[in-house]
């Protein structure tokens, strides 16, 4: 099931805007210290680079992904998540605004 309301989060009210504004989100620190980012996708193909694991969950939308080291386009949509290894890359592909929480570590 897909996250709908974030409680007891910090939120940086400054916007991380990144690709031509292709991509905006927002940090947020939960209660016990857990790093999450939320924000949307417009239509675009995009590759970005991971320091730590992340988590993307898909709060609304789709997307088609591909990891670092493979060939294969996968398709995530609304209530979906996948995982992306820490120092890696990924392309992500979206068609319609992708709106996503991408939990890190």
């Amino acid at each position: 099931m897909s996250t709908q309301q974030i409680d007891g989060a910090s939120v940086n009210p400054q916007a991380n805007v990144y690709f031509d504004g292709k991509c905006v989100s927002h940090g947020l620190t939960l209660a016990d210290g857990r790093r999450l980012s939320v924000g949307v996708i417009l239509p675009a193909t995009l590759t970005f680079s991971t320091g730590a694991p992340e988590t993307m969950e898909c709060v609304a939308g789709s997307c088609e992904y591909k990891l670092d080291g493979s060939d294969q386009w996968l398709r995530c949509s609304s209530g979906g998540r996948f995982s992306v290894p820490g120092n890696s890359r990924f392309d992500i592909r979206v068609n319609e605004p992708f709106h996503y929480i991408c939990h890190f570590g």
